[in-house]
């Protein structure tokens, strides 16, 4: 039945983008060009809309057993409501913080939390009174994560298409059938719109898509991946380092630059690959390759022994690091790693 619904899924996103294509341009609800934004013309955003619909036909077909459903649903359409007025509207930043952390704490008040952390040879760090902040942290944080990505057609979508491949796989292993019935219902959604959304892009997912996937991603993520790994939600954390990694180096590029950190710029992964003369195109599939290898670096570690897991955490932050500082994700000077690797180069052809 879970198949079935992932087709109908797919086919009501690809009926249901057009009309609501159709509706962005009636209300508005398009993307003016700029000098920070990639595209030339006037583009009709709110896409996420169409993926919504499709997700909730889905939702109704299975309506998956478990307590966890109505709170994600009434969290989901706060995120919706939010980022249709944000694509018609742009809604200032504390407005949608504030409406994130409601979305958030319903989550936590159906009983969603992160309330201790495995630790190596079984140890146990519990969070306590942290418990809750972390948890309404990691929601917030990747549901905005998701929506820094979302700079070239087809980026997030395809990159979080991929996110909810692996995470529907995980869980269908470890016999999590309430995470692996969202997921499939999600990515027939994504991926039914994505025609619409890769380049040239018909329609732009918009806030309404970003911040709604940024969001249920980051609840499958608690529910499939605290209890069964080695370090909670590392797991996760290495399936979404492309979103995690542009986020936080565009918080310490901001802190380093002295500007605000919710101002935007144009220094993001994809920013920095299309300087680099990738075309749109190319730099979208390159970004799809990055996240597919931590996806496959996820896998690996769930099934890993200590060992091979701390040689994955280590090869992940060190691929990270080498792609920050050719892209001059941070600055185009701050090459620490690459810089040390010169030193050591001239040296050795010294000796």
């Amino acid at each position: 039945m879970v198949y079935v619904t992932f087709l109908i899924c797919f086919l009501a996103a690809v009926a249901v983008t057009p009309l609501v294509r159709k509706l962005a341009i009636r209300i508005g609800a398009t993307d003016l060009p700029n000098a920070r934004k990639v595209h030339k013309k006037i583009m009709p955003r709110m896409g996420g809309l169409a993926i919504y619909l499709a997700f909730i036909i889905g939702m109704l077909i299975m309506w998956p057993d478990s307590s966890f459903t109505l709170p994600l649903i009434i969290g989901s359409v706060i995120i919706i409501i939010t980022g249709v007025l944000d694509d018609m509207y742009s809604l200032s930043p504390r407005v949608k913080i504030v409406a994130h952390f409601f979305a958030a704490l319903v989550i936590v008040n159906s009983g969603i939390s992160v309330t201790f952390i495995n630790l190596p040879f079984n140890g146990v760090l519990h969070l306590y009174w942290l418990s809750i902040p972390l948890t309404l942290l990691w929601i917030m944080g990747i549901t905005n994560a998701i929506n820094l990505i979302d700079g070239l057609d087809g980026l997030a979508v395809g990159v979080s298409s991929i996110v909810l491949l692996t995470i529907a796989g995980l869980s269908l292993t470890e016999g999590n059938f309430f995470v692996f019935t969202v997921s499939a219902i999600l990515l027939g959604s994504t991926l039914g719109f994505l025609p619409y959304n890769f380049h040239p892009a018909k329609i732009f997912m918009g806030d309404t898509g970003s911040y709604f996937l940024g969001y249920i991603i980051s609840v499958l993520a608690l529910l499939g991946f605290k209890n069964v790994t080695l370090f909670s939600l590392v797991v996760p954390i290495i399936l979404l380092a492309v979103p995690i990694s542009d986020t936080l180096f565009a918080i310490i590029r901001r802190l380093v630059n002295r500007k605000p950190l919710t101002a935007p710029d144009k220094s993001h992964l994809h920013h920095c690959l299309l300087r680099y003369g990738f075309t749109q195109s190319q730099t979208v599939v390159l970004i799809y390759g990055m996240s597919a290898m931590f996806a496959l670096a996820a896998i690996l570690f769930s099934t890993s022994t200590l060992l091979g897991s701390l040689l994955i955490i280590v090869s992940v932050m060190l691929v990270i690091e080498l792609v920050v500082e050719g892209v001059g994700l941070v600055s185009a000077n701050y090459k620490p790693l690459l810089n040390t690797y010169k030193r050591l180069l001239s040296m050795a052809k010294v000796k």
